[in-house]
């Protein structure tokens, strides 16, 4: 289950690293006394939620944190569209922080949701439903009372115009009605979806009078309305955008909010590639990054403003489930379409010799789509998975039922012979020769593929992947195009292979059907970017959305984990279980950061700090 609309943000805040926590039946699923509906404050899928119902405030965070300053956070490619809910258009960065969720997200508990925009929460006792009650003080921007009408209305266009996505996650309800102004119901085809309430409660409530007569399917860049806790001010066509705080903001006092949104103007600057961010950045132009190059973090911060402290950078830990990141192969080209040539291609790749050359011994690799968590599969099935796996045995590999599934390990010379030679010969076996040091099928095509890229920097990862694959006699061609053109393709899965992140949090479930399902390979902007269409995982995806408790869900997380691994549907690549920040000296931040997120809603400008460091460049003029 996602902690944060997937689609703005990209982050999934729930690890499988609380592994302390003894499995207990979810908050939602307990059935209430005497067949009445029961009010709870909060949603969890873990056991009961960290925090009472009068909680003051999230628990790192600075509840006297001065408000004031700016925040100037960089972003890559451009944008055309204001809108972040549908499948058109490139969405600025920050859009979230515009809208309210019906339920806020703790960054500190795994899968636990808390009031925010509905102030109550009443669970029926047959599970087949939930009814959230709006917080009698939600005002739009505009002064209007935040409805149950809106929130109807909201799920329903989202649903039928937004993006594609929707219809999967909430494949499984079946009704919502405005029971009044206040009361929002929501029926369930059946009480099988259990993390299906903390879905819901992830949704943001849009203003249905702001977009009547507007087509919502459109994009647009019409400064949007809504009911959080900042609003855009500003923008510059695909260059920049700026959000002013508002000022009376409805939920200002709630303990979802309190010590957070503290920065008057957070303004995104967006930068063509990487490479001028980061100068920007060392130029004091944008005031702090995430580093996701090993070599930069390793190398790149030796400047003048870092040598005087006037720049900080920090690892910080975290329990963040990492997923799998991976080379992933388009099935729906021909040549991909057999499991040998797909495992002969990952034999092919050296992340020793890349983790010593190119990453300063930083990651690790990846061995699971559940990395980094009690979900991941490892050693051989256990008896609970051996249960669920037997049901498909004839139609999975057999060997993943007596053998351990290990990625391919070098001595880190790039000239992995041994690997080589088995990767030759299940290639040979799945038709393919070398002829003239081409590697041709029976009707003498040559092997050869695109890899399509969104960002230059990963051409140094790429490249010496092309140059192993060579050796087999493989043409393997690199191109790195802008993100609006990537992200066109990647809809309409115009691609042979790509770099893709699958990510994942403790407690997986509808989403796993965008990544996997059958439906989902035939559906333009979906997140199957592999192509699977397997009865088989389809079965094991829908046993992991339907798993009745905690411990049925570790077994068909790994049963669906030992599935896609033996598929050799991408090759696995690297995690770091740690972000890496860097900082200009002018902000205060709680002393520890949540664990499942790093959470600069709750840091804060320092002005003393702020007037010692050396004035900032001007900001570009902008376009109201």
């Amino acid at each position: 289950m996602r902690r944060r609309h997937l689609l703005a943000s990209g982050l999934f805040l729930a690890s499988g690293a609380a592994r302390a926590q003894a499995p207990a039946a979810p908050a939602a699923a307990a059935p209430p006394p005497a067949g009445e509906a029961r009010s709870v404050h909060a949603l969890s899928l873990l056991g009961e939620p960290g925090l009472p119902a009068d909680f003051p405030h999230w628990p790192w965070v600075n509840p006297s944190a001065p408000k004031g300053g700016e925040l100037v956070r960089p972003a890559v490619g451009s944008f055309d569209s204001l809108n972040p809910y549908i499948l058109r258009g490139t969405q600025a960065a920050g859009l979230l922080q515009v809208f309210d969720t019906l339920l806020a997200s703790s960054l500190d508990e795994a899968s636990t949701e808390y009031a925010h925009l509905a102030s109550g929460i009443e669970l029926p006792a047959d599970r087949r439903g939930i009814t959230f009650l709006i917080h009698e003080r939600a005002r739009w921007h505009d002064g209007k009372p935040v409805t149950a009408a809106d929130a109807a209305w909201t799920f329903n266009t989202l649903r039928e115009k937004g993006h594609p996505f929707y219809r999967a996650y909430w494949g499984d309800v079946t009704e919502v009605v405005a029971e009044d102004a206040r009361r929002l119901t929501f029926r369930f085809k059946d009480d099988k979806n259990r993390e299906l309430g903390l879905i819901l409660g992830q949704m943001p409530v849009l203003p249905q009078h702001a977009w009547e007569g507007r087509d919502f399917a459109q994009p647009s860049l019409d400064l949007p309305l809504g009911s959080g806790p900042y609003k855009v001010e500003r923008i510059e066509a695909g260059r920049s955008i700026t959000y002013r705080r508002v000022a009376d903001y409805w939920g200002r006092d709630l303990p979802t909010v309190k010590g957070t949104a503290n920065f008057d103007t957070i303004r995104f600057e967006y930068f063509r590639d990487t490479a001028v961010l980061f100068e920007a950045f060392k130029a004091g132009q944008v005031d702090v990054r995430q580093e996701n190059i090993a070599r930069l973090w390793a190398t790149g911060y030796d400047f003048p403003a870092f040598r005087q402290g006037q720049v900080k950078r920090q690892e910080i830990p975290n329990e963040v489930p990492t997923g799998m990141q991976g080379f992933a192969m388009n099935l729906r080209r021909p040549m991909f379409q057999d499991r040998r040539v797909r495992e002969a291609l990952g034999l092919m790749f050296d992340f020793e010799w890349m983790n010593a050359n190119l990453f300063y011994g930083s990651y690790k690799r990846t061995t699971s789509y559940f990395s980094n968590s009690e979900l991941a599969s490892s050693g051989l099935p256990s008896e609970g998975e051996l249960l669920i796996l037997s049901a498909f045995r004839g139609r999975v590999p057999e060997e993943l039922f007596t053998s351990e599934y290990r990625v391919p390990v070098s001595d880190g010379s790039n000239t992995n012979r041994e690997a080589a030679r088995r990767a030759l010969a299940l290639l040979q076996a799945a038709g393919w020769t070398v002829r003239d040091r081409k590697l041709v099928n029976a009707q003498n095509q040559p092997f050869a593929f695109e890899m399509l890229l969104s960002d230059a920097t990963y051409e140094r990862i790429a490249l010496p992947y092309v140059q192993s694959l060579a050796r087999l006699g493989i043409e393997a061609r690199v191109r790195t195009v802008d993100p609006a053109q990537y992200q066109k393709r990647m809809d309409e899965f115009d691609y042979d292979m790509t770099v893709a992140l699958f990510p994942q949090s403790l407690s997986p479930g509808n989403e796993q059907r965008d990544f996997f399902s059958s439906d989902k390979a035939r559906e333009p902007g979906s997140r199957n970017v592999i192509g699977i269409s397997d009865p088989v995982v389809d079965a094991l995806v829908e046993l992991v959305i339907a798993a009745p408790d905690r411990q049925a869900l570790i077994d068909r997380c790994r049963a669906l984990d030992r599935v896609l691994l033996w598929g050799f549907y991408v090759v696995p690549q690297w995690h770091l279980s740690a972000f890496r920040i860097a900082w200009w000296d002018k902000f205060g931040k709680p002393e520890r950061n949540p664990r499942y997120a790093l959470d600069l809603a709750s840091w804060w400008v320092e002005p003393a700090r702020e007037r010692a460091l050396p004035p900032k460049p001007a900001a570009p003029a902008a376009t109201p």
